[in-house]
């Protein structure tokens, strides 16, 4: 497994932010191997699968017309993903940021924005799809393609302290409909961005190398992508050592969770949710 050295500096603004930009992190072996990746993923899509258009609520199924596409949970299909998180130094980098002893993998979840793709990520935050509570948990955002301004990831400062947030729907921006009237906690609709001081988002322009992480309850979103390139990424899950399986009052995304019950963690099913470090 190849390392790579977090700064004391890169964790405290991870720690106070809930999200840190880090550079060079990826050799260009690595984003050309996640690019292919990504190709195949695109080319034999999971039944998880969007292919978004505009403001629209129906999936279509053209490529090639400034879609927004986004697939997860794909990894053991795809051999370039399984090198990336055994072999990469995103691990590494998990294991120093969240300073954890064990490092455990959730998903991949691959997002391509088109150029024209007018779709917009709605601003969320990712741990309450899943159905996982631990403040050790994080995802890597990772791009195949330079990503400018106008189209990159945004995040509001210190929002992972803010508590929980329902999820939302890609397609429709409408939270998530309830299957139980129990809440495991109490959740709020996502604040009006126009609300947030400009001063308090977060975001980057990021060269193929480059990656943002961010802990799963930092508040992000994304706009439509209007440049003249597409935006290519690769956002991979990870656990650390304080995370258990929850109950959560809707259907998770993903709604795999193997033979985990709730409390356990999700290293108890290894073959679903492997632990990459230490090996």
């Amino acid at each position: 497994m190849e390392s790579f050295k977090v700064t004391a500096e890169d964790i405290l603004t991870f720690e106070q932010d809930g999200a840190v930009c880090l550079r060079n992190v990826f050799s260009p072996e690595w984003v050309r191997k996640v690019e292919s990746g990504i190709a195949k993923n695109l080319k034999h899509p999971s039944g998880y699968s969007e292919f978004l258009k505009d403001s629209s609520t129906s999936p279509i199924v053209i490529y090639n017309e400034g879609i927004y596409f986004n697939d997860y949970f794909n990894w053991k299909n795809i051999p370039e993903f399984q090198d990336y998180v055994y072999h990469s130094p995103a691990a590494d980098v998990v294991q120093q940021l969240l300073k954890t002893a064990t490092v455990t993998f959730y998903h991949e979840h691959v997002l391509i924005k088109e150029q024209g793709a007018a779709k917009e990520t709605p601003w969320h935050h990712d741990q309450s799809y899943y159905p996982f509570d631990g403040e050790q948990a994080c995802s890597i955002w990772m791009p195949v393609d330079p990503v400018a301004l106008p189209t990159t990831l945004q995040f509001i400062r210190g929002s992972h302290k803010w508590g929980w947030f329902y999820p939302r729907k890609f397609a429709t921006t409408l939270n998530y409909s309830l299957t139980s009237t129990v809440l495991d906690h109490e959740y709020r609709d996502v604040p009006d961005i126009a609300n947030i001081p400009e001063s308090e988002i977060l975001q980057w322009t990021l060269q193929p190398g480059d990656c943002i992480v961010f802990h799963m309850k930092t508040l992000h979103g994304a706009k439509g992508n209007m440049t003249a390139n597409n935006r290519r990424i690769l956002s991979t899950r990870w656990f650390g050592d304080d995370v258990r399986m929850a109950q959560r009052p809707w259907v998770p995304s993903p709604p795999v969770t193997g033979k985990l019950k709730v409390g356990d963690p999700p290293n108890t099913d290894p073959d679903l949710f492997p632990v990459v470090k230490p090996i």
